[in-house]
């Protein structure tokens, strides 16, 4: 099941850095507010916007702190602004109170994740602020993707009035490659007549977006309560409705390789390559880190004699497969914590040769099926 954008096939290819890309992306889903504060490799995404947006009409601030950079942005969102932040991982858990808080005040916002590696699953779809929310998050494989990822993420923010995480990593911000940009051709959304745009000033009915002051003023409302119940009505809503995957071969192999985002790009090769030499083998990947396909893979697993999951972790997503995989016991990690040097990029287990050797080493061990 795909979760891109329509693009338009006559827009002219053109050879960008990933991070250019996603930022012209963000501009033509009408993104007119920015901020965020550099970390690498979120840094180029951040230059980007700087440079592109004045062009635009918008602002771009590279704010003192992660914390100020969210709070802007959680402003901007409220006036009715499309609004985008981000940072890697590390920086976006300094943003987690306001994440939390733009989830149960309903105001949307795009995070960009450009992060150093996988190790930001649980934060992605676990989350770290107070309340009864997620976020609604997309892993690209590549930079073609993340491009139709940020204009789909846009809109999805907006029809569910909600934060959401475009989880990149170093291979997507920083590669060069063909891409077509285009305005995205997506259902029309309900006006915003939530958004806090001055007009109900002094009519003793001005808007508010604050959840503690539901049914505190005029208005009875829901209360404090009864919006927080909708809330969590809405995020199940979500859970249900915006499921994405993708697999190939699932039906026939013995064998299926699970993984995410740039993890996943590899993934397809190997696996490519082993059928060619006449393995058993499939791939499965999680398009939404959540809401996480579940159903989707449990049908997929359905004839697996072995279920490998590679993630560059310690087995984050791991803990998903199992949830949901058709038996438990065929479960297999083959990924592992694998960290540059630097501390900024993928360790030597993001390599093909080096997964298909485990990949391979994993089939040779027997099954109890």
């Amino acid at each position: 099941m795909s979760a891109t954008a329509p693009v338009a096939e006559m827009a002219p290819l053109e050879l960008l850095e990933g991070s250019t890309a996603i930022a012209r992306a963000a501009i033509l889903s009408n993104c007119r507010f920015f901020a965020g504060y550099p970390m690498s490799p979120f840094t180029g995404l951040l230059e980007n916007m700087a440079k592109l947006m004045p062009a635009a009409g918008g602002v771009c601030i590279n704010a003192e702190s992660e914390i100020e950079g969210v709070n802007m942005v959680i402003g901007a969102a409220s006036t009715g602004a499309r609004a985008a932040t981000g940072s890697c991982g590390q920086g976006i858990a300094l943003m987690q109170e306001a994440v939390a808080e733009a989830a149960l005040n309903e105001t949307p916002l795009v995070i960009f994740n450009m992060a150093r590696n996988q190790q930001d699953y649980f934060q992605c779809t676990r989350g770290g602020g107070w309340g009864d929310y997620r976020t609604l998050t997309l892993a690209p494989k590549d930079v073609p993707e993340a491009v139709e990822h940020t204009q789909l993420l846009f809109h999805l923010a907006d029809k569910y009035r909600a934060p959401v995480i475009l989880y990149g990593d170093p291979l997507i911000a920083q590669t060069r490659v063909g891409v077509r940009l285009a305005a995205p051709d997506l259902e029309p959304l309900a006006p915003k007549d939530w958004a806090l745009d001055g007009t109900m000033g002094g009519t003793g009915k001005s808007r508010q977006v604050w959840t503690w002051a539901m049914g505190k003023v005029t208005d009875p409302g829901l209360g404090p309560d009864g919006h927080w119940r909708a809330v969590a009505d809405k995020f199940e809503m979500i859970a249900a409705a915006e499921q994405r995957w993708e697999s190939a071969y699932a039906d026939e192999a013995e064998t299926l390789v699970i993984a995410f985002g740039s993890a996943a790009k590899f993934t397809e090769y190997v696996v490519d390559e082993l059928r060619a030499e006449g393995h058993s083998v499939g791939w499965f990947r999680p398009i939404t880190l959540w809401p996480f396909p579940g159903a989707a893979l449990a049908q997929a697993t359905r004839s697996s004699r072995r279920v490998l999951v590679y993630e560059l972790n310690a087995g984050q997503m791991l803990d998903d497969v199992r949830q949901f995989v058709h038996d438990r016991d065929t479960v297999r990690f083959i990924g592992g914590v694998s960290i540059h040097e630097s501390g900024l990029s993928y360790g030597p287990l993001l390599d093909a040769p080096v997964l298909r050797d485990r990949i391979l080493a994993a089939m040779a061990q027997p099954t109890e099926r």
